[in-house]
């Protein structure tokens, strides 16, 4: 029988013998990620991290989707009680905010020594994306859509710009321009996501999955985890990452998107300031 750790609000921690699993708990959300769920997911790996017992660890969001991206909520609007809000009011917070709990988090699970997966059901967006290929295999039910919208707000995607290693350089490019969607089936024809299942199998064939992983002797997961990432740092992975959290946060100060957040903040929906910018492209031939 599987071991539940308390302390959590919004996560779930199991273990369950040589395998852990992080649930993301606030499905009336889409598991939009707040700074208490990003604290937990840590503290989570931290627990993970320290169990000898846990081979794999499995990282999944509870209800309808996986992860809607970040709840930017109250760090627009200032309510609520998130002490990074403060701190977010001069460019140098808002860069030691996000390099502390969006940029080196992410890396943590990139960098975890045991092996993760991630399970992905319906809507993984932007920082739900991010979070999802930090893991080492992603095993997507058949109703899951994958998007990164943001540049339609002016933003330079999100902190990691994960597409050009996830689904190759050309289709990132389109990906993010259009900001269109990829469904299950085509993610996994781009090789961004392992395996599809249907989505009342999603759970078990994880479990399955994560099973015959943990098979691997830990040092040699470790070992060849380590070699595979090594190989794609050698390929400038690392520093490409570093690169665009530097692009992405100029762009975050400059005179346009400070007039996206204002409209943000004006509208309260940023599908609303989508639709609102959409109106103004001009149309072809004109």
């Amino acid at each position: 029988m599987g071991a539940m750790a308390e302390g959590f609000e919004t996560i779930r921690y199991e273990t369950d013998g040589a395998v852990a699993t992080i649930t993301m708990n606030r499905p009336d959300v889409a598991n939009a990620q707040d700074s208490r769920l990003i604290d937990e997911i840590d503290a989570a790996f931290d627990l993970a991290d320290a169990d000898d017992a846990v081979r794999v660890v499995i990282l999944a969001g509870e209800g309808k989707h996986f992860s809607s991206g970040h709840d930017l909520k109250a760090l627009v609007s200032g309510d609520g009680d998130d002490p990074w809000v403060a701190l977010r009011d001069t460019p140098e917070g808002k860069f030691h905010h996000e390099k502390t709990m969006y940029f080196e988090r992410c890396l943590r699970i990139h960098d975890f020594r045991k092996p993760t997966i991630a399970a992905v059901q319906g809507s993984c967006v932007a920082a739900g994306l991010m979070l999802a290929a930090m893991c080492d295999l992603i095993v997507a039910a058949d109703d899951a859509v994958f998007s990164n919208p943001v540049l339609r707000l002016t933003g330079a995607g999100v902190e990691l710009l994960v597409e050009p290693w996830e689904i190759g350089i050309r289709k990132a490019k389109e990906f993010l321009f259009t900001g269109d969607t990829i469904d299950a089936q085509e993610a996994w024809r781009l090789g961004l996501v392992n395996r599809v299942v249907p989505r009342d199998e999603l759970t078990a064939k994880v479990r399955e999955l994560a099973d015959r992983v943990a098979l691997v002797p830990p040092v040699t997961a470790q070992t060849v985890k380590d070699t595979i990432n090594h190989t794609a740092d050698l390929m400038g992975k690392r520093d490409a990452l570093k690169y665009h959290f530097m692009a992405h946060h100029w762009v975050h100060n400059s005179a346009t998107a400070l007039d996206a957040l204002a409209a943000r903040k004006a509208k309260g929906s940023m599908r609303a300031v989508m639709a609102e910018r959409d109106k103004g492209v001009t149309e072809p031939g004109t």
